[in-house]
């Protein structure tokens, strides 16, 4: 088996980067965490998303081909495994959802183009959770651009994640899918969830494993 990438996706606010930074403690693997709080653009775009989507999609898409191309890099140099907080395919996700259809054409060219050599990872851990527990997170959080986002925005968003990863699952059915309900599930502040999930994710990699 190549060397494990395990990517943790899923809306704002459902618990990704918690989730990637227990897995990296339990199974020591590299933490790849994406910048969010360093985008220029991302105040203006909670505050005129039709205006500022293009800049801030792009913005998202430059760093994170540029991380995915240290995580590469890093994986065939120091022989160790991967955990990132997020799939580069969300952004297709947002910019779908934000985005004219011509600048969509546009992006989505440049993302295939980017997108062509990146590493793939061995499984998807997929958090979901219902939009009333999602702004309850945000909220909690306190991040100044996110108070900015709207119920309608993110009931859109988590429609939009469930048909993408139905999308994902029947174009690469050889990469695990892993589900977890955040409405069910608190692995941040339960023991018992936080071994569930991770005992999960760790039987799902050693049936991979034997997979191949």
């Amino acid at each position: 088996m190549t060397v494990p990438f395990v990517t943790v996706e899923g809306p704002i606010g459902v618990g990704k980067t918690s989730l990637s930074k227990e897995i990296a403690a339990a199974f020591n693997y590299h933490l790849l965490k994406e910048i969010v709080d360093e985008n220029p653009f991302l105040n203006k775009f909670y505050e005129n998303i039709e205006e500022w989507s293009f800049q801030t999609e792009m913005f998202f898409l430059c760093n994170r081909y540029k991380q995915l191309s240290d995580i590469k890099s890093f994986r065939s140099t120091h022989d160790k495994p991967v955990v990132a907080d997020y799939h580069i395919f969300k952004n297709l996700i947002f910019a779908k959802r934000t985005l004219a259809s011509t600048e969509y054409d546009k992006y989505e060219e440049i993302y295939k183009i980017l997108t062509k050599d990146m590493p793939v990872p061995n499984v998807v851990v997929y958090l979901h959770a219902s939009v009333d527990t999602l702004m309850k997170r945000i909220a909690m959080r306190g991040r100044e651009f996110e108070k900015m986002i709207s119920r309608d925005y993110m009931e859109q968003l988590v429609a939009d994640y469930h048909s993408f990863i139905e999308h994902f699952e029947k174009m690469h059915p050889e990469i695990p899918i892993i589900r977890f309900n955040g409405d069910q599930l608190d692995f941040v502040k339960n023991p018992n969830d936080l071994t569930y999930v991770l005992q999960t994710i760790k039987d799902t990699l050693q049936q991979r494993s034997l997979q191949q």
